[in-house]
């Protein structure tokens, strides 16, 4: 097969960011007066997920020094549903590998997977809560807000969804996407969050907007009785800012990477545009993908493969690396099995981008749409094909940074590094 000569490009974003983080924090965090609100002794538990928040660590550790100056005791929960395998175990290696320790933050991590269920909906659904965040005096609620991978809707990802299914735990987490099933997302998060705020000493929220590159954009300490309204507000804003494939028309997108520090899908479908069905794009999407291949997974996933199921080819190295416990369960918590299955799987990367290119319809494989991404969170530099190359020379915001080349594969029939 004669391969698509492929150019290197750069995408130039919109990129608004925090510069010091720590003062931000502080700032922030002030404004809402929190001395007012919390006494000297009193504890405070302070959510970290699983997303791979940029500067997850230096937000924390601004929180807990913030609480200190307060004489209050803070401590950190995990926040993040089913991940890590749904175990203590494999959340606290999650929060390690993000940096955040009890050395590093200097507070305690209190990690469990045990809930209390504080109060029932107007639906009749329990509202678990996970057990060492009920038990403090405050909770604060740290979460960045942006598009959900699933759902559409004023509130999508964000604070909500970290009351909703971080806080809820394993438990929590598989009752509500359960719930989902019967009931909207909205009318859900909505109920659920109304119960925690009620019952669960919900402090504040620290809300975080990143920009394209993956960068703090924006810190905003929030009450929490303005959460839905800010909230709405903000996802405006993190849909303006996130980054976006330069062209919608792809025959085929390689991506070298998923894992859940990317997205809640491996790979973020509101990019790859395949958010309402995992196998096309819909009218409601503004990218169309024929084919992907996914080439590889992050090392912080951890070896959860959720959202391979998106892709219609990958390698057997890939395959090799899943740890199948984290993923299923994953997969089944979130009620969306088809994320889980496994695409046609060949040897080498070769193999698999020329059985993709067999199949995008009767364009020549030379002549084929062919983006190349290193993962769907970082969309800065990019490969495409000769069939947008006339494009990128005319859009101010597309620049070349390489002269074409035939694709390259190495020794081993696996495609050289993207830059």
């Amino acid at each position: 097969m004669e391969f698509p000569s492929m150019m290197l490009i750069r995408q130039n974003f919109e990129t608004p960011q925090v510069q010091d983080i720590p003062t931000e924090v502080d700032h922030q965090l002030k404004s809402l007066n929190l001395r007012d609100k919390v006494r000297p002794g009193e504890t405070v538990a302070i959510t970290v997920g699983s997303r791979g928040i940029a500067n997850i660590a230096t937000i924390t550790k601004a929180i807990c020094d913030c609480l200190k100056k307060l004489e209050a005791i803070p401590f950190i929960v995990p926040a993040m549903g089913s991940h890590g395998g749904g175990t203590v175990v494999g959340q606290t290696e999650i929060l390690c590998s993000y940096g955040v320790t009890e050395e590093s933050m200097g507070v305690e991590i209190r990690a469990s997977m045990e809930t209390v269920v504080v109060d029932r909906t107007s639906q009749g659904i329990p509202v678990h809560f996970d057990r060492h965040a009920y038990e403090a005096d405050h909770v604060l609620v740290v979460g960045r807000v942006k598009p959900h991978t699933g759902f559409v809707g004023e509130i999508e990802s964000g604070l909500h969804k970290m009351m909703l299914i971080g806080l809820g735990k394993h438990e929590g987490a598989i009752l509500y996407h359960r719930a989902i099933q019967d009931y909207s997302f909205l009318v859900i998060i909505k109920s659920v969050a109304d119960v925690v705020i009620k019952k669960c000493g919900i402090l504040a929220g620290l809300a975080i907007v990143e920009n394209a590159f993956d960068e703090t954009g924006l810190l905003e300490a929030v009450s929490p009785e303005n959460f839905f309204v800010r909230e709405k507000e903000l996802l405006k804003l993190a849909v303006q800012w996130m980054p976006k494939l330069p062209f919608p028309e792809i025959d085929l997108l390689i991506v070298d990477a998923i894992g859940k520090n990317i997205s809640g899908t491996g790979m973020d479908t509101n990019v790859v545009g395949r958010k309402y069905n995992d196998k096309t794009a819909t009218e409601k999407d503004n990218v169309r993908c024929k084919r992907i291949f996914a080439r590889g997974l992050t090392e912080e996933t951890h070896g959860n493969a959720l959202g391979l199921g998106i892709a219609e080819f990958t390698t057997q190295r890939v395959v090799d690396g899943i740890d199948f416990h984290a993923m299923n369960v994953n997969a089944l918590t979130g009620g969306h099995p088809s994320s889980a299955s496994i695409p046609m799987t060949f040897p080498t990367d070769r193999d698999a981008v020329e059985a993709a290119l067999g199949t995008v319809g009767m364009v020549a494989p030379k002549n084929a749409r062919v983006i190349r991404i290193a993962n769907t969170q970082n969309l800065e530099t990019i490969q495409v094909s000769e069939p947008f190359f006339s494009e990128v020379n005319s859009r101010d915001d597309l620049e070349s940074q390489r002269a074409p080349t035939e694709m390259q594969f190495d020794g081993q029939g696996f495609l050289e590094p993207l830059a």
